[in-house]
């Protein structure tokens, strides 16, 4: 059956999975949706990219991935070229807002007056 190992859930429960048993199960799986070309370990590429995509902190998913470093997490975290687009409109605002209305977005605005 294969050396069973120990997972620990969220709620702090140790649950002992087969690796021989999780692999047989995940291949069956792709063969009946006809999935070819992807392998287990893309699921953790898909978790920390959508997790980031949904604006979690990255030292958040660093921990749930298990990782050491958040530079190791950055590799799994993929953006899509969609998936920068507020961050572009930020800057957009800020800078038609300098342009058109000579607002000097650098410094405090006195709002006092």
């Amino acid at each position: 059956m294969g050396t069973p190992v120990k997972v620990r859930d969220i709620s702090g429960w140790v649950l002992p999975i087969a690796i021989r048993s999780l692999g047989a199960a995940f291949e069956k799986t792709l063969k009946k949706a006809k999935i070819e070309n992807f392998y287990f370990h893309d699921l953790r590429h898909t978790f920390a990219t959508r997790f980031v995509q949904n604006e979690v902190d990255l030292y958040k998913v660093k921990e749930l991935l298990g990782h050491k470093t958040l530079a190791m997490t950055t590799r799994y975290a993929h953006h899509y070229p969609g998936s920068l687009r507020d961050s572009v409109e930020v800057l957009d605002a800020l800078c038609y807002n300098s342009a058109i209305f000579g607002v000097d977005t650098n410094k405090e605005q006195d709002v006092s007056t």
